[in-house]
């Protein structure tokens, strides 16, 4: 993928959605780190439990 290419997918996504969030609660980025890693494993609403 070119840069050209990636440059024009992320101003899709920008323009249709331009304040992204999140399910997952964290007051850190190595929390949001480590709740990510886990999500890929479970939901969100499941890692926010844990």
């Amino acid at each position: 993928m070119n840069k050209n290419k990636r440059h024009e997918i992320f101003t899709r996504l920008r323009v249709h959605n331009p304040v992204p969030t999140t399910e997952l609660n964290y007051s850190s980025t190595f929390e949001l780190l480590i709740a990510v890693i886990l999500s890929a494993q479970a939901t969100d609403k499941g890692v926010n439990k844990a």
